[in-house]
């Protein structure tokens, strides 16, 4: 609405900047926290032992979130230089059909995922509508009045504006390899093809594009409006450099990790001291740390999330350790470092539910820890759920997931899929510290009064 309201009026200036930021920032942060519950619940609920699957409807949630990034990086050009008004302006049209177009694919039956719920086609047919009149009008409104819009001062790719530019380039480009991703199956079945999309897709070319993109962050962020002094830009480099030398040092050794997952810690590690850096570059002094405008604070810990979130994914994907287990009750077996003992395995029922619960007990050195995994039935849906066991230890989880039974020789034995996940509970924490930072964002005032 306020990008429609300022492509009439033809005024997509530092004040509508300024009103739109707050805006931007309350649609970007639940959204940030609904992504992250949804990956929490189906890393609980169905007991894959994982966080993200490149899930069409997931995607369908990424979409609007990269685009809400970038938007909110242009407005900061918009708001600060009056620059990028037309292309602020498409970003927030983009953010808002984007989401429209999520909630079709979630909610009309056209995609197969265990996330879709309210599958209706003729609900899915009225958000359809509402996508092409609403998502189509803004276009047009767009293609009509951003000729008309007044530019800003120009400016250089070695500058903050350059930089914030390419960032916004960057995350559109993401964007519509995710798309291209989650849609091509779908084009592809409209031509009698059967084809799937999956995680190799993403991790050849999604992945490289935002690692250049998290790479460059701690850098251009310290860079002047106008025109960036570029003399020490070599300081820059070797630090990213030494960073990677620690991290493959430790991958061929104590974290036996891949030479790419070592990267991918330092990029991490990277984006957290860049926060820091970033925060100590404002304050200057220890004691004007604390006295930094709400929007400052606010920016760092949005980027120190990230390095959080970046750190938790490359270390759980790389690190992590799967076993499938066949256990008669009263046996023990090994899951990694953990040994784990099957007590027994009950039925119990619920108030509208009934199930199979295994006890199992997972020692590892002086731990010991009781879980207690089922599967349930609910008559009344005819839905069977998986009810997983998660002991938390601080730098990890110890995941089970109960399956079926089966009689061997007069002996029942029960399969269980354990995992154990390390670092997990930094990603969440990383999406956490970033709805955090933009809560800060929104409104931020400095002390006496005025807008920071």
């Amino acid at each position: 609405a306020l990008a429609a309201a300022g492509l009439i009026e033809g005024r997509i200036d530092r004040l509508w900047a300024k009103t739109t930021r707050s805006w931007a920032l309350a649609a970007f942060v639940p959204l940030t926290i609904g992504i992250a519950l949804g990956s929490y619940w189906a890393y609980y609920e169905l007991g894959w032992g994982g966080w993200w699957f490149w899930d069409p409807v997931e995607n369908a949630s990424l979409m609007p979130w990269l685009i809400g990034a970038a938007l909110m990086h242009s407005i900061i050009v918009t708001e600060k230089r009056g620059s990028f008004g037309a292309w602020t302006a498409l970003l927030a049209v983009m953010a808002f059909t984007f989401s429209m177009l999520g909630a079709f694919l979630v909610r009309s039956g056209v995609l197969t995922s265990v996330h879709a719920f309210a599958i209706d086609p003729v609900r899915g047919s009225m958000l359809l509508a509402g996508l092409l009149v609403y998502g189509g009008a803004a276009l047009a409104l767009f293609a009509v009045r951003a000729p008309k819009l007044t530019g800003g001062p120009d400016y250089v790719a070695t500058s903050r504006e350059g930089a914030l530019m390419g960032n916004n380039l960057v995350l559109t480009v993401a964007t519509l390899t995710v798309m291209l991703g989650t849609l091509f199956p779908l084009i592809a079945e409209a031509f009698g093809e059967t084809i799937s999309v999956g995680e190799p897709y993403f991790n050849l070319t999604f992945t490289p594009i935002m690692s250049l993109a998290l790479i460059a962050l701690p850098v251009v962020q310290a860079w002047s409006w106008g025109k960036a002094d570029l003399s020490g830009l070599w300081k820059w480099a070797v630090g990213f450099a030494l960073i990677v030398a620690i991290f493959w040092a430790l991958g061929v050794g104590p974290l036996n990790i891949p030479l790419l997952a070592g990267v991918g810690l330092s990029i991490g590690v990277w984006l957290i001291i860049g926060a820091v850096m970033e925060l100590w570059r404002r304050a200057k002094t220890f004691k004007r740390v604390f006295k930094m405008p709400r929007r400052v604070w606010g920016m760092s810990l949005a980027h120190a999330g990230m390095g959080l979130l970046v750190i938790g994914a490359v270390y759980e994907t790389s690190a992590r350790s799967q076993e499938t287990l066949a256990m008669e009750e009263g046996q023990s077996l090994q899951a990694g470092d953990w040994t784990v003992t099957l007590e027994d395995v009950a039925s119990v029922e619920g108030p509208n539910w009934y199930a199979e619960q295994a006890r199992l007990i997972a020692t590892r050195g002086t731990t010991r820890a009781v879980m207690e995994p089922s599967k349930r039935y609910y008559p009344a849906a005819r839905m069977p759920t998986t009810e997983t066991a998660i002991h938390k230890t601080g730098t990890g989880d110890l995941y089970v997931a109960l399956g079926d039974g089966r009689n061997v020789d007069g002996v029942t034995r029960w399969t269980f899929q354990v995992f154990v996940n390390p670092l997990i509970d930094f990603i969440y924490l990383g999406c956490l510290f970033m709805a955090l930072g933009g809560l800060l964002c929104i409104g931020g005032r400095k002390r006496d009064g005025t807008r920071a």
